[in-house]
């Protein structure tokens, strides 16, 4: 949740020092693992982390954990690209390029509210399901985007699993209300992910490196300081606490982001939403061994169809510069 950078980093390759970030690659030592195995220990790292922030929220209240991971995350880009970054943003000051800065900066709000809000899901209703209602942001951005006939089945495969996740009871010990609004958080880190989509490529567009992705994780850690600190208070500070929240920061971005970055370096952008688009059962399998959520088995369907629907849409995904069909 609250999902990682990697659209960011794969339209900046073709950017300034795109060359040298290539090469580096190459000298990287996971240049010798395979791209499905790079996106998929990609997909269990981002899914594992959100199960121990789920963990977590027993003890801390999940605003805060949000502001826990957003913390960590822009603290290790910061120090990663402490170069690149200070020279963006003394760019930004010389040259009062306030649109750059505007594009930037609704990117880290953006960033802020998708990870608030999945992690708000996560709170209310099981991982897999959050998960699955996350994943229709990206497929409806593929859909609209796209010209072809076919897609229409993928929206009504989607919209079948939907139905069957919305026909479901109530879980023993919770009320209507807290999951019609666990669904409502999905639903809006579902159109979080697709603002994330729409502005990662438009500040890779203007800014070198990971050099704009550093400066929207430090807005999007500044957005969520009021509201982390109002949550967690006191329990902040225990060391225990801060050890998690540092664990999740690497685990649910840091990871998955160099990974992926990676494996896009090496394969086209379809394939590797096709892969993606097991996000969904993954989340339900860590959901179920570490936080003992189990489904039943329509719901397991309904993520089966989201799946397969996210998956078909990946596939029919026109790459970059290819005519259309």
């Amino acid at each position: 949740m609250g999902k990682r950078q990697p659209q960011q980093s794969k339209a900046q390759d073709h950017g300034p020092g795109g060359d040298r970030a290539g090469r580096a690659a190459r000298r990287a030592p996971w240049t010798a693992v395979p791209p499905s195995a790079l996106v998929l220990t990609g997909v269990f790292s981002v899914q594992i982390g959100a199960g121990l922030a789920a963990k977590l929220f027993t003890q801390i209240a999940p605003a805060a954990v949000t502001g826990l991971r957003l913390w960590t995350s822009a603290a290790v880009m910061a120090a990663v690209g402490a170069r690149p970054l200070r020279n963006a943003i003394t760019g930004l000051a010389r040259r009062r390029a306030w649109r750059n800065a505007a594009v930037v900066a609704t990117f880290g709000v953006t960033l802020a509210v998708m990870n608030f809000s999945i992690y708000q899901s996560f709170a209310r209703i099981p991982l897999g399901i959050s998960v699955t209602v996350e994943f229709l942001g990206p497929l409806g951005l593929a859909v609209v985007t796209s010209r072809r006939l076919l897609d229409v089945l993928w929206v009504a495969l989607a919209g079948a699993g939907v139905a069957l996740l919305a026909r479901g009871g109530v879980p023993a010990g919770t009320g209507r209300g807290t999951v019609i609004l666990g669904f409502a958080f999905a639903l809006l880190a579902a159109v979080s992910w697709v603002g994330y989509i729409l502005l990662s490529r438009a500040t890779g567009q203007r800014f070198p490196g990971s050099a704009g992705l550093a400066i929207a994780m430090l807005v999007s850690a500044v957005v969520i300081t009021p509201v982390g600190i109002a949550a967690g208070r006191g329990a902040l500070l225990r060391p225990g606490i801060l050890l998690a929240g540092l664990g999740i920061g690497l685990l649910s971005s840091i990871i998955p982001y160099s990974l992926e970055m990676e494996a896009l370096r090496r394969i086209p952008p379809r394939v590797f939403g096709i892969w993606m688009s097991l996000e969904p059962a993954v989340a339900a399998l860590v959901g179920l061994v570490l936080l003992g959520q189990s489904l039943a088995v329509r719901e397991w369907l309904a993520i089966g169809c989201v799946m397969v629907a996210c998956a078909g849409a990946a596939r029919g995904a026109r790459e970059p510069g290819a005519p259309e069909a």
